[in-house]
């Protein structure tokens, strides 16, 4: 008996060959797909190690092909499709919070007690968790389960009480850089005809200058030609702590052609309100300060 995640374990009734039980297979702990399975049942949801036995077979499901599949054209009838399945909501928050953290599948996973290749699941196709298996996979996480169904998406961040002894303490240049990272999102501080107006922008650092890309008419815009203010920051929720960089420097307008599309090939994704933002603005610090709140 071989099997792929996906496929589906049926039980049969010895006597009459009816469906006694079924359920997908959600883990597969030996390479060439011999059991034993980690198997998701339909009628309880819950998953368990399952050894089949003499009364069940493997009901494979042909268009569903393993995850990571490269991308095909689209198939006619009858036949096997290759599309790329989308992970669900919960394993992008699964997988986003484990490489934030630099954990590999295999340390996450035995820290929640399950098998690696259900995280991998989990991760990649659009997988529901039950309360159990969610709730040790956000303890492994350090986080919620609240969290990472997406929980508190439209509140602000730092709702949480102030931890025992905090510290604050200043942030070298080096320390700074190292926060800013390679790209993320961050803050501009422009002077409108409102007033001081703040905004957030999806940003890269490339050559060491600060990059991101709007629209000529857009807030943003206005950041060129003047001693620009931008700023980053990060709040960790479950200890009450984080940091904050603040960057001062001009900020310019890029018009040479090759340069633009050199920005956009280093890019790492597009800004994520969409539209046509066709400006690319450089600011180059001139003076980074930084802050960091931590604990004992």
């Amino acid at each position: 008996m071989r099997a792929h995640i996906g496929d589906q374990l049926v039980v049969e009734s010895p006597a009459t060959g009816a469906t006694r039980r079924d359920g997908e297979i959600v883990g597969v702990h030996h390479d060439d797909g011999t059991p034993p399975y980690d198997v998701r049942w339909s009628d309880t949801n819950d998953v368990t190690l399952v050894f089949p036995g003499p009364d069940a077979h493997i009901h494979h499901i042909t268009d569903q092909p393993e995850v990571g599949h490269p991308e095909a054209e689209p198939s006619g009838a009858g036949k096997p499709s290759h599309r790329r399945l989308d992970p669900g909501d919960i394993g992008r928050r699964v997988a986003h919070e484990r490489r934030r953290q630099r954990l590999t599948r295999a340390e996450v996973a035995e820290r929640a007690g399950m098998s690696a290749s259900y995280l991998a699941y989990v991760e990649e196709r659009p997988a529901a968790p039950d309360i159990g298996g969610l709730t040790r996979l956000a303890d492994a996480l350090g986080t919620t389960a609240a969290h990472l169904r997406g929980g508190g998406a439209d509140l602000p961040p730092g709702e949480g009480q102030a931890a025992y002894h905090p510290e604050l303490r200043e942030l070298s240049p080096d320390e700074c850089r190292d926060r800013l990272g390679t790209h993320g999102v961050g803050r501009i501080a422009v002077s409108t005809p409102d007033g001081l107006t703040v905004v957030p922008v999806n940003y890269e650092m490339i050559d060491g200058a600060i990059a991101f890309r709007t629209a000529p008419q857009a807030v943003p815009a206005a950041a060129v030609g003047t001693d620009a203010a931008f700023e980053v920051d990060h709040v960790d929720e479950a200890m009450s702590q984080g940091w904050s960089v603040l960057v001062h420097g001009p900020a310019r307008a890029v018009t040479d052609i090759d340069a633009m599309r050199r920005l956009a090939e280093r890019a790492h994704s597009k800004p994520w309100a969409g539209g046509e933002r066709p400006l690319w603005v450089l600011i180059e610090p001139q003076r980074l300060t930084g802050r960091r709140i931590h604990t004992d």
